[in-house]
C-alpha cells in the first residue's frame, strides 16, 4: 500500500536556498570555502561525521626596534650617612634640631657645656700672657747687658791703645780689670740672649696649648658636615654627650645624619651584562611607590666580579632634589644592554627555542596550510624575538599553542593582537 501524498502547496523546482555565508573578504572566502567542502564531505561520507577546519591564531611578521634591557630591584640608600658624636664631652646647652630637621654644611646643631676646658682656657691665658712679660724683661736685660759691655769694651780697648803707645801711664793691672770687665759683659750679653731665647719658647709652648684648648673648645659647637636630614635624635638638652674618640660603640651620639638630596641605589649586576653597562650611563628608576620614573645615572661599580655571587657591584645615583624618595623605598632599574632598529620581529609566544640562537615557527601559507620552519633568532626582549633569518615580513605564524597543529593540516587562520592578550 503506497503512502499519501500530501500537497505543501510550493513548486518545489522554483525554491533558491538561502546563502549560509556572506562574502567578508580573504578569511571570508576562506570560511565560505571550508564550510562548503565539510558539507560535500558530510553529504556524501554518511550522517553523523562532519568534518570541521580548527581556527588558529596567528601573527604577522613585522619590523619593530628592539632593545634589551635588565631590569633589577634595589633599595635607595642616602649618599652618606653618619653618626654625629661631640669631640670633647660636655653637658647639651643650647640644641637646634630635631627629627626631620634639615640643616646646612656648617650650621651649628648643638651647643655643649664645658666648665672643665673653659678653666683651661684661662689658665692658658695666663701662661701666655706671663710668658709675653718675662720676654719683656729678658729684652731689657738683654739691652742692658749690651750697653755695659759697650761701655766695657771701649774702656779696655782705650786703655790698651795707651799702653801701645806710652806703656809708663798705663798699668798692666788696669788693663787687666779693664779686659776682665770686658769679658765679663759679653758673658753678660750672652746670659741675656739665652734667657730672651728661652722665654721665647716658654711663650711659643704657651701659646700652643692656648691653640689646642681654643681648638677643643671650638668643638663644643656641633656643625653639621653637610648638607642633610637628621633622621634619628639620639640625646636631648642636658644630656652628657661623651667625647667620641674611642673605638667603643656605645658611646651616645647627638644624632643621625643622613645627605637625602643624592641617593644611591647599589645594583647587583649579572656577569653576563657586565660588558654592557658603562660609566655615566642614563638609566630609567621606576619607583613604585610613588607611581613615578626618575633618571639615574651609573657613576661607579667594582670592577670585579663577586666570586660567591658571580655579580659586580654596580652604583646608580638619583637626584633627590624635592625629597620625593625616601631612603628605603624600593625601585626597578632598567639597564638597557642590546637594541637592534628596523629588525624582524615575533612575538615570543610563536617560537619554540632550541637554544644556540636557533628555533622553529609554525608558519600558515598561502594555502591556508600549517608549515613547520627553522629559524635564526637575534634579540630577545621580553615580548618579542628578533629573527635573523628564516620568515619574511607579513609572513603569518601561529602565535601561541602550537603542539595542536601538524605540518600539513588545513587551518582557518585568525589574527590576533598580541598586545592585547599581555
Amino acid at each position: 500500500m503506497n503512502a499519501p501524498s500530501i500537497d505543501t502547496g510550493r513548486d518545489e523546482t522554483k525554491m533558491t536556498p538561502r546563502p549560509l555565508l556572506r562574502n567578508h573578504g580573504k578569511w571570508g572566502r576562506a570560511a565560505a570555502g571550508f564550510l562548503l567542502a565539510a558539507g560535500l564531505l558530510a553529504g556524501c561520507g554518511g550522517a553523523g561525521k562532519v568534518a570541521t577546519v580548527p581556527h588558529a591564531a596567528v601573527v604577522k611578521v613585522t619590523r619593530r626596534n628592539l632593545a634589551n634591557q635588565l631590569q633589577i630591584s634595589s633599595e635607595f640608600l642616602p649618599f652618606q650617612e653618619i653618626e654625629v658624636y661631640a669631640k670633647v664631652s660636655g653637658y647639651i646647652k643650647k640644641l637646634n634640631v630635631d627629627w626631620g630637621t634639615h640643616v646646612h654644611t656648617g650650621q651649628i646643631m648643638a651647643v655643649l657645656e664645658i666648665p672643665e676646658l673653659e678653666q683651661q682656657l684661662r689658665l692658658d691665658e695666663a701662661a701666655v700672657r706671663r710668658s709675653e712679660s718675662n720676654i719683656a724683661r729678658a729684652e731689657e736685660d738683654l739691652t742692658r747687658s749690651q750697653s755695659a759691655f759697650t761701655v766695657s769694651h771701649l774702656t779696655y780697648t782705650r786703655l790698651a791703645g795707651v799702653q801701645k803707645t806710652n806703656a809708663e801711664l798705663v798699668s798692666q793691672e788696669e788693663i787687666d780689670v779693664a779686659q776682665g770687665k770686658d769679658l765679663e759683659a759679653s758673658a753678660g750679653v750672652s746670659a741675656a740672649k739665652d734667657a730672651l731665647a728661652a722665654a721665647q719658647q716658654t711663650l711659643a709652648v704657651s701659646r700652643s696649648a692656648l691653640d689646642r684648648d681654643e681648638a677643643l673648645f671650638a668643638y663644643a659647637k656641633i656643625t653639621a658636615p653637610f648638607n642633610g636630614v637628621v633622621t634619628r635624635l639620639d640625646a636631648y638638652t642636658g644630656a652628657l654627650l661623651p667625647a667620641g674618640t674611642s673605638s667603643n660603640k656605645g658611646d651616645l651620639a647627638l644624632c643621625r645624619l643622613s645627605q637625602n638630596d643624592l641617593l644611591r641605589l647599589v645594583i647587583p649586576v649579572p656577569e653576563r651584562a657586565v660588558p654592557d653597562v658603562h660609566l655615566g650611563e642614563i638609566v630609567a628608576v621606576d619607583v613604585s611607590a610613588l607611581n613615578k620614573t626618575f633618571q639615574g645615572k651609573v657613576v661607579r661599580f667594582s670592577d670585579q666580579i663577586d666570586m660567591s655571587t658571580r655579580t659586580m657591584h654596580t652604583e646608580v645615583q638619583v637626584a633627590n632634589p624635592n625629597f620625593e624618595i625616601v631612603p628605603g623605598m624600593y625601585a626597578s632599574v632598567k639597564i638597557p644592554l642590546h637594541s637592534a632598529t628596523g629588525a624582524l620581529a615575533v612575538p615570543v609566544q610563536s617560537v619554540q627555542s632550541s637554544g644556540n640562537g636557533q628555533g622553529t615557527v609554525l608558519v600558515v601559507d598561502k594555502s591556508n596550510r600549517i608549515q613547520e620552519r627553522s629559524v635564526k633568532l637575534g634579540l630577545q626582549t621580553a615580548t618579542q624575538y628578533e629573527i635573523l633569518a628564516g620568515l619574511q615580513e607579513n609572513d603569518l605564524i601561529v602565535f601561541g599553542e602550537q603542539s595542536q597543529f601538524k605540518s600539513g593540516e588545513l587551518v582557518l587562520p585568525t589574527l590576533v593582537n598580541p598586545s592585547a592578550m599581555e
